[in-house]
């Protein structure tokens, strides 16, 4: 038995946990990433290497600053498509991988860092590896878990995205005092430091199976079988059964989709891939640009900037950083507990009406100390406790559901390349942020949360209308979701007539798969009329 096979020593419980464990490394180096730029930013050393301030670490060139920051999405709008699309071709296995590579070259080049340009073409290639490890990595996850604890498990693995912010942010606490913190080790060091989870997933990634959903999709029925079998167990055969039938129905006669239907699916153009693709497209885009206008990139990147408006010194802004992005820990532990037992819906709507109430009291309290520099002092504990309330409530909701609806509301021939959306529209969004938020805090200071706590009190109202509910449905029966208007009361009385379209494969064999094929002409005309 070789290395790949390795997996086939396991048991049920056992391959599930090395399953969850490659894929906290994964999430593990999108959340250092995201994160390690607050702490090198910090650096007087690395603002002179790259020409964005002054020796005494002052950044005068905001724009410059957020560039550099920034340009790392572009790179993962790329990484998402073409690791997306990698992946329904050659496996998510694989898709990890070449992912993994890019990860490492980029990390590396960061850390050689020899002025803006150089760096500028690192944090680009960086990018590359992170689309791709945080397009496929959900789509993985989603694919092995079951219905029941879909939401329960990736939930789990983005406990590694808090743990990579937070350990960004302790390690840069830990070497701010080298050198009182001019040290060229300070920000180096914290590059180089995301190489680690890049070679442990290059090391162990090929010795776990691929997705039986890819499996299936390719033609591999009888290694899709055989793994669906094992990470399942053998508790309910019946409903593996059912499981494996519903899953061999959507992979019949199937193909992926090209990078050209991926730019027409975002028009609405192509119809042949299934119901509404252009629908869901944007829902997976505005949903994670919604995410990051909640305003937790201005928390995650810039939390060191908001303590010092604060009036704390530098010392402690950067230790209740690391404290402020580990509070997301416990946040996302709540999230895997709640996100199957009250639903995408409530959790999103909660989460955003939370954060509308945290963001009004936090500009609030900073509004309170403008007015009166004499009261700042007393005010800032209270201010801290709401960016500390802000990531705990947004790290329980937004912070899981917002990656986890991507991988359920698409079809298994182009589940990882529609997962791509969901992780444009998080690049977008956070790229989009983290570019002006130094210039929104440079020039409108704290009451740049009342701008998110407006934008919040919007997202529940759009969630509510046009975002469906997945929880506790299987990836297969989800797609009966997708035959009618948009909006979400629509949604759930399609998906109560037509839930059961591919489940009658578990009775009727090839005469259900010939059914469950009807529903979806049914699904692709019906989808014209309303175009």
């Amino acid at each position: 038995m070789g290395f790949t096979t390795a997996w086939k020593r396991l048991s049920p419980s056992q391959l599930n946990i090395a399953i969850q464990a490659f894929a906290l490394i994964s999430i593990f180096f999108e959340g250092y990433d995201q994160g390690v730029m607050g702490g090198v930013n910090a650096s007087p050393n690395y603002v002179t290497e790259v020409k964005i301030g002054l020796p005494n670490g002052t950044v005068t060139n905001t724009t410059k600053q957020g560039g550099i920051v920034s340009i790392y999405y572009l790179g993962a709008i790329v990484g998402c498509f073409v690791g997306g699309w990698a992946a329904d071709r050659i496996g998510r296995i694989n898709g990890l991988f070449y992912g993994a590579i890019f990860a490492l070259v980029g990390g590396a080049l960061q850390a050689a860092t020899q002025g803006s340009d150089f760096i500028l073409v690192a944090r680009v290639v960086t990018g590359l590896g992170t689309g791709a490890l945080t397009g496929i990595t959900p789509v993985l996850v989603s694919e092995v878990s079951s219905a029941e604890h879909r939401g329960g498990f990736l939930g789990y693995v983005f406990i590694a995205n808090y743990l990579g912010i937070s350990v960004a942010y302790w390690l840069d606490f830990g070497l701010s005092f080298v050198n009182h913190g001019y040290s060229a080790l300070r920000w180096r060091f914290l590059l180089a430091f995301q190489c680690v989870p890049a070679l442990l997933l290059l090391a162990g990634i090929k010795m776990l199976p691929d997705s039986p959903r890819y499996l299936a999709s390719v033609g591999r029925n009888d290694e899709a079988r055989e793994v669906l079998d094992r990470v399942r167990g053998s508790t309910n055969p019946e409903a593996v059964e059912k499981e494996f039938n519903e899953i061999m129905a959507m992979a019949e006669d199937t193909k992926p989709a090209s990078p050209i239907e991926f730019i027409k699916i975002l028009f609405g153009l192509d119809k042949s891939q299934g119901a509404h693709l252009g629908r869901r497209a944007w829902l997976c885009i505005w949903l994670q640009i919604m995410a990051s206008w909640t305003g937790i990139t201005a928390v995650t990147a810039y939390s060191p900037v908001l303590l010092k408006q604060a009036g704390y010194s530098t010392i402690k802004q950067n230790g209740l950083a690391g404290g402020l992005n580990t509070i997301g820990i416990i946040g996302t532990i709540i999230s895997a507990q709640i996100v199957d037992r009250f639903g995408r819906r409530k959790c999103l709507m909660w989460g955003a009406a939370g954060l509308f109430a945290v963001n009004l009291i936090a500009a609030s309290l900073y509004e309170a100390s403008r007015h009166d520099p004499s009261k700042a002092a007393s005010i800032a504990p209270a201010a801290v406790t709401m960016l500390f309330l802000f990531n705990l409530v947004y790290a329980s909701t937004w912070g899981t559901v917002a990656f986890l609806i991507p991988t359920e509301i698409f079809p298994s021939r182009m589940r990882a390349q529609g997962n791509g959306f969901g992780i444009t529209g998080w690049a977008i969004g956070v790229g989009w942020t983290v570019l002006v938020n130094p210039i929104l805090f440079e020039h409108i200071e704290s009451r740049t949360y009342f701008l998110f706590a407006a934008l919040n009190f919007i997202w529940v109202m759009i969630v509510f209308l046009i975002y469906p509910e997945t929880a506790g449905r299987s990836l297969e029966s989800i797609e009966a979701m997708f035959t009618t208007s948009p909006f979400y009361w629509h949604m759930e009385k399609a998906y109560a007539e037509n839930k059961d379209m591919f489940a009658n494969t578990h009775k009727h064999g090839i005469e259900g798969i010939d059914l469950a094929k009807e529903k979806q002409i049914d699904c692709a005309h019906e989808e014209m009329s309303y175009a």
